[in-house]
């Protein structure tokens, strides 16, 4: 099966290829001619997934899906939560958004934290959603050259090191995009659409 993953960054694509394996073949925005930003208007990690699946649709007229993920910390109620790719500047600026979320964390004890990803998929026209969460905490510095985004000051539950410090192998088995992402396979398998490796 060809379906469209509306993405263009390619940590989230060797992520999402590495849990479906050869069972799916994933085209990317550039490969489908969409080189322009997806709109992201929403007040919700969901609607912002559905945005951006919808867009793909409405351009390609072709089956997709496209995700959208937040860090929701305690202390913070829940923020940077939606705004997480842009909490610090416009511009995608990663370094600067773990900057200050450890500056607005700086001296609290309460360093709880999740990452929250939610998948909309566009499948003969009818539209679904998969959530995957990882609870875990943020560290007091980053550590860690793997990952990306927050990846190197979160550390999720049961682990003592960040998603930034594991193999790819590791993170891949436990974070939120590989829970949504397996969530996805589950149900294609269901329709008939994914076969098993």
């Amino acid at each position: 099966m060809e379906i469209i993953f509306a993405t263009n960054n390619t940590h989230k694509l060797d992520e999402v290829r590495a849990i479906l394996g050869k069972r799916i073949h994933l085209k990317t925005l550039r490969q489908c001619g969409i080189t322009e930003e997806i709109p992201e208007e929403q007040p919700t990690i969901e609607g912002n997934a559905l945005q951006k699946a919808r867009y793909v649709h409405q351009r390609t007229g072709s089956d997709c899906f496209a995700d959208d993920t937040g860090l929701e910390v305690d202390a913070l109620n829940g923020a940077p939560g939606v705004h997480s790719a842009r909490y610090a500047t416009d511009g995608h600026d990663f370094a600067a958004n773990r900057a200050l979320l450890l500056e607005r964390l700086h001296g609290t004890t309460n360093r709880r934290a999740r990452f929250r990803t939610v998948i909309a998929l566009i499948l003969d026209e009818r539209e679904y959603t998969f959530e995957g969460i990882v609870e875990g905490h943020i560290t007091e510095c980053e550590a860690g050259e793997g990952g990306f985004g927050y990846d190197p000051i979160f550390v999720p539950e049961g682990c003592t090191q960040t998603f930034a410090e594991m193999p790819a192998e590791e993170k891949n088995r436990i974070s939120h995009r590989a829970r949504a992402v397996e969530r996805l396979a589950a149900f294609l398998q269901g329709e008939g659409i994914l076969t098993s490796e």
